[in-house]
C-alpha cells in the first residue's frame, strides 16, 4: 500500500510513508508560494525556500522536544526534560516569527535564529548523551541538530 521513503535529513531508520512525503511537499510549496506573494521590503531579500525549510525543521524540533520532555521523567532526567521544554518553546516562537513577514525586523530575526540554534545544539547534545537509554533521545537529538543547521542556513542567507 505505502512504501517507505528516505527523507533528506533523517537517518536511514527514520523513514516516512510516501503519502506523508507527498502531502508535506504540497503543504511546503503552498506556504512558500503564500510567503512569496506577500509584499514587504524585508521579504524581497529573503530566501523563501530556506525560510520554509527552517520553519519545517523548527516544527519537527518542537514536536520531538515536546514528546521527549514529556517522557523524560526518570531519575536524573530533569535537566534533559527542562532543556527539551525550553527548546520546544523557542522553536515554536521562531517558527511563528517567520510566519509574520509583514512585521519582520531583520536584526531581531537574526538574533533569534542565532539564539535558537545555540539552544537547539545544547539540547541536541544533552538528548544524544542519553541515547543509550531509549531511541527517543537519539531522534530528538537529531531533530534538534537539523533545526540548528536550518536556523544557521537561514541566518547566513540573511547576511548575504
Amino acid at each position: 500500500m505505502f512504501r517507505n521513503v528516505q527523507v533528506s535529513g533523517l537517518p536511514e531508520n527514520d523513514s516516512l510513508e510516501a503519502a506523508d512525503v507527498d502531502e508535506g511537499e504540497n503543504r511546503r510549496m503552498m506556504m512558500t508560494d503564500m510567503m512569496s506573494s506577500m509584499s514587504s521590503p524585508v521579504m524581497e531579500t529573503m530566501d523563501m525556500e530556506k525560510m520554509q525549510a527552517c520553519m519545517d525543521a523548527c516544527m519537527a524540533c518542537e514536536q520531538a522536544c515536546t514528546m521527549c520532555a514529556d517522557s523524560s521523567t526518570g531519575e536524573d532526567m530533569g535537566r534533559c526534560a527542562s532543556m527539551c521544554a525550553t527548546t520546544a518553546d523557542m522553536s515554536m516562537a521562531m517558527m511563528r516569527m517567520m510566519m509574520r513577514p509583514m512585521g519582520m525586523h531583520r536584526e531581531s530575526m537574526m538574533a533569534m535564529l542565532e539564539a535558537c540554534a545555540m539552544m537547539m545544539r545544547a539540547c541536541g547534545e544533552e538528548c544524544t548523551s542519553h541515547e543509550g537509554m531509549h531511541d527517543q533521545y537519539r531522534m530528538c537529538g537529531n531533530a534538534c541538530m537539523a533545526a540548528a543547521e536550518a536556523c544557521d542556513a537561514m541566518r547566513m542567507s540573511m547576511t548575504a
